[in-house]
């Protein structure tokens, strides 16, 4: 999944999105309002994390632009301003969850989980399709009643992508916005082999090739 991380302040940002980064999410990170709303017009995102404290265009303006736009995506406000009313605007504003910095990342984490979820309108924590599960907690998988298999950070994030939409067909192109986030050299193999990898700790029927389109897995078991 893409994320996209809205932090000045320098240590926190890149101790953030390389925390988002282990935990096998594509993380693009700006430093203020205006690059933030450029980078949500021209890239798709799964989430949000939002700082208020912005340099130029304060966060809760951002909040409201991008609410005012329809934009449904999922949004975290991280910040240090603890008052209530900061909370009730943010929260009112549009933002799904509220976490107050200083904050452990899995906790982070865990809430993001939440909010993909809840946005999802899923209630387990597990991504499954009835004959694969995913638990994005722990980054295993399970076959029907098999034993979990520990996947790599990229191995995770294919998988994750296409069972979030079982039955869609994702491109290429799709999946590789969910798996590199700027920067990030891609090869042109890349999508293949991970595939090819996850058939083998998985099985060769768990992925779908459709010729000429992308790849899918089944919508149900």
């Amino acid at each position: 999944m893409r994320v996209l991380l809205v932090e000045d302040d320098p240590m926190i940002g890149e101790a953030i999105q390389g925390a988002l980064k282990d935990a096998s999410y594509a993380a693009d990170w700006v430093k203020n309002g205006p690059t933030a709303l450029t980078s949500l017009g021209c890239q798709h995102y799964d989430l949000i994390l939002l700082d208020l404290g912005l340099p130029g265009m304060d966060g809760l303006e951002v909040l409201t632009t991008i609410r005012a736009k329809d934009n449904p995506v999922p949004l975290l406000v991280i910040t240090a301003r603890d008052g209530l009313d900061d909370r009730l605007r943010g929260l009112d504003g549009g933002a799904d969850d509220y976490v107050l910095k200083p904050f452990e990342m899995a906790e982070l984490l865990a809430r993001m989980r939440a909010v993909l979820r809840r946005k999802g309108g899923i209630a387990s924590p597990v991504l499954s399709n009835g004959t694969v599960s995913l638990d994005p907690a722990t980054r295993e998988a399970v076959v029907k009643t098999g034993e979990p298999v520990q996947l790599s950070n990229r191995e995770f994030a294919l998988l994750q992508a296409l069972l979030v939409r079982p039955g869609a067909i994702l491109s290429r192109s799709d999946l590789e916005d969910r798996i590199y986030g700027w920067g990030e050299e891609v090869e042109s193999n890349a999508v293949e082999f991970l595939i090819h990898a996850l058939r083998r700790k998985l099985g060769s029927a768990i992925i779908k090739n459709v010729r000429g389109a992308g790849w899918m897995v089944s919508k149900s078991g």
